[in-house]
């Protein structure tokens, strides 16, 4: 009984951890870092039509738009949102942990600015709801 309370537990473990990944780690086809220093870390990201990354964690940051298109984001509660962006948008986006889904037909891209600092670490695992339109 005492070995499956452990495997339950590393399993959780796990889970929480799979929650919290750095999207260039573990999702390079969409994401790449174009600039970074101690203060922020500018991700450009990327998805053709109809892809999907992996759930992933970002910090503080600011997004900014370069295309327009249609995104799902999934939550590790189970939760979707659906959010249209425009293209020059920005929004300010909470730490917090997502999968994004282009569901559109068309590639949408944009640059995101991560802050770094006491609410700018991938250890965060609350959900980060899509920008406010």
């Amino acid at each position: 009984m005492r070995q499956l309370f452990l495997l339950g537990a590393a399993l959780c473990l796990m889970t929480a951890t799979a929650f919290a990944q750095d999207p260039v780690k573990v999702d390079p086809q969409h994401y790449q870092v174009v600039f970074e220093n101690d203060r922020v870390r500018v991700l450009k990201f990327h998805y053709g039509p109809h892809e999907k990354s992996v759930m992933h964690s970002h910090p503080d940051a600011v997004v900014t738009f370069l295309s327009g298109g249609t995104a799902k984001f999934h939550m590790p509660d189970g939760t979707t949102q659906d959010q249209t962006m425009t293209a020059g948008e920005s929004h300010w986006t909470p730490a917090g942990t997502h999968l994004p889904e282009n569901v559109g037909d068309i590639a949408m891209e944009g640059v995101l600015v991560e802050l770094k600092g006491h609410h700018g670490a991938h250890a965060e695992t609350k959900a980060a709801p899509p920008p406010a339109q």
